[in-house]
């Protein structure tokens, strides 16, 4: 395979860097892949301290035929910037450069414009099917460790894991930020924008973002989509729930036609074998460096070449 240096958004008040990845010895266009990150600011290997999702994916698909194009996350390169504004969304955050990552690899002569895809990792698997329909127009979607439910939800899911962990200074902060957290998104849904954009979260984030993320919820795209979807997970994920969930998704979708299943024993939310079973101890849990196995991505390939 070969990688080209590219930029996405070129000439945009927030550009970004990125890596076309290419399989070698061309003959003809190649489908593609555009990666798409979790929550919080991730370089364009999708990096958690030793772990490389996205690049180790890329190489793998690339060896298999099958172009990807990976790029900073724009709270990554621009955080600070994006602070300043306020009021952030998801929209800006995460759904405009994928949209414009997709309409690159439309005008590359070696892509099949045709048989472009997107894959989605946690946050990016809840966005993916909003990214499809707000301009992503993509040939199918792939979602790994992503969730039907509201990003709060997952949170106070988590908080309560840590909750439950060994350590009892993590237990003690756990409960006091659920309690905090859960007093500031009461009633969320009721709230007016304007009013939720009044009531800060964290940094440039307001409760607007939870508020407009959770009005348009992955499910809800499903259920509209005929596009091919697969869905992913490892069944000791901490940070979303192989049996919540993957659990959910099976009952919201697993009598359609349309849509694939694959739950990977033993491995966590980045897909590499877990070491812990406590939420707590996720900075060992990413600090040992695991690569994703072949497995995972020749079944991705596969996937996606069959539905060409």
């Amino acid at each position: 395979m070969t990688e080209e240096k590219i930029l996405i958004g070129k000439g945009t008040e927030f550009p970004l860097k990125g890596i076309l990845t290419l399989p070698e010895n061309l003959e003809k266009p190649v489908p593609a892949v555009v990666f798409v990150h979790g929550s919080g600011s991730s370089n364009m290997d999708e990096k958690v301290m030793k772990l490389t999702p996205f690049k180790d994916l890329a190489k793998g698909l690339g060896k298999l035929g099958i172009a990807s194009v990976r790029y900073d996350k724009r709270s990554f390169a621009h955080g600070r910037k994006m602070m300043k504004k306020g009021n952030l969304t998801v929209k800006e955050e995460v759904i405009e450069d994928a949209v414009l990552a997709a309409e690159l690899l439309r005008g590359v002569p070696r892509i099949d414009p045709e048989k472009i895809f997107i894959i989605g990792h946690s946050m990016g698997a809840m966005l993916a099917p909003r990214i499809d329909a707000e301009g992503g127009n993509f040939r199918g979607l792939v979602l790994l460790a992503g969730t039907p439910d509201t990003l709060e939800n997952v949170l106070f899911r988590q908080l309560e894991e840590m909750k439950k962990g060994k350590s009892r200074i993590m237990a003690w902060v756990a409960s006091a930020q659920e309690k905090k957290f859960r007093k500031s998104f009461e009633n969320l849904y009721e709230l007016s924008d304007e009013e939720a954009k009044k009531i800060p979260y964290a940094g440039g984030v307001s409760l607007y973002y939870f508020k407009e993320m959770g009005e348009h919820r992955a499910a809800e795209y499903l259920e509209k989509t005929e596009k091919p979807v697969l869905i992913m997970q490892g069944s000791r994920d901490l940070q979303v729930s192989a049996e919540k969930d993957f659990g959910e998704y099976k009952k919201l979708f697993g009598n359609r036609d349309n849509f694939s299943f694959r739950l990977y024993e033993g491995l966590n939310h980045c897909f590499v074998p877990a070491l812990y079973d406590d939420i707590s101890k996720a900075t060992k849990e990413f600090s040992k460096e695991r690569h994703i196995g072949d497995n995972i991505i020749s079944d991705i390939a596969g996937w996606i070449l069959k539905n060409c």
